[in-house]
């Protein structure tokens, strides 16, 4: 009798240990893909999930974005340049029995697979375009991973290029690039100044040359601003318009009379 009752509480017990050893617990980021007996089954959770023992097995996938960091790549860009380049990607897991079943390690995959794509999308631009259209090497390198790992069930949903090393020698050589370009503006400025204030004499003289009187006027404002001045002597040009009355006048006074 007492070893009845015996046996009957082992079997309890190796009951209560099977039936909590079934019971699985995932939580709200988290699915299960469960195989039963080496084939997949479905996808369970979140909440709590029941797993035969022996009979069936559960791999847990987070859902969650995750953040990888691709590490510093040699690129040689297409004008034949050697820089480091690294990016950060942002992916996550959209189907988990294709992540688990179609790839044997989706994160070490999607890894390799970005710094490829990153050497490869990088390598066919020159270095300005690297250096300049940022924003353009980012969305191009996240479509072709994103169409890349779509059989894994992973959604690529950002790939940012954060920084592009480049030597000391080359470094010099933009420095000096950026140098000669900035006289090169300043001296386009100069020229289109002086091509604008060419413009506007020729414009003041044509409208002076049209008014005698305007031109007088101008000529005796610039005498006054010259008398402002501390020299002793001054010297300037008297217009004939303003010297033939005078001589006329003269002339008139000098002829004898009838």
């Amino acid at each position: 009798m007492i070893w009845n009752m015996g046996l009957g509480g082992i079997a309890a017990l190796v009951a209560v240990i099977l039936l909590v050893s079934a019971l699985r617990v995932l939580r709200e980021y988290e699915r299960g893909v469960v195989f039963t007996l080496g084939r997949f089954t479905r996808v369970k959770g979140p909440g709590l999930v029941l797993v035969i023992p022996g009979i069936q097995q559960m791999v847990r996938v987070d859902l969650r974005t995750i953040v990888m960091d691709v590490p510093s790549q040699d690129v040689i860009s297409r004008d034949n340049v050697s820089v480091k380049v690294n990016a950060v990607v942002y992916f996550r897991v959209i189907e988990p029995e294709k992540a688990i079943i179609q790839v044997a390690n989706f994160y070490e995959a999607t890894s390799q697979l970005a710094q490829t794509t990153l050497r490869a999308v990088l390598g066919k631009h020159e270095l300005d375009e690297m250096l300049a259209e940022r924003d353009k090497l980012n969305m191009d390198i996240q479509k072709i991973l994103d169409a890349q790992t779509d059989a894994w069930g992973i959604k690529v949903a950002n790939v940012e290029i954060k920084h592009v090393d480049i030597n000391e020698t080359m470094v010099r050589a933009i420095a000096q690039q950026a140098e000669a370009e900035r006289t090169r503006r300043a001296k386009v400025i100069h020229a289109e100044g002086e091509q604008q204030a060419a413009e506007k004499l020729l414009e003041a003289a044509r409208m002076l040359a049209q008014q005698p009187e305007a031109m007088q006027l101008r000529f005796l404002q610039t005498l006054s601003s010259i008398a402002g001045d501390k020299s002793n002597t001054i010297v300037f040009p008297v217009p004939v318009d303003m010297i033939t009355p005078i001589a006329e006048a003269i002339a008139r006074m000098r002829a004898p009379r009838a």
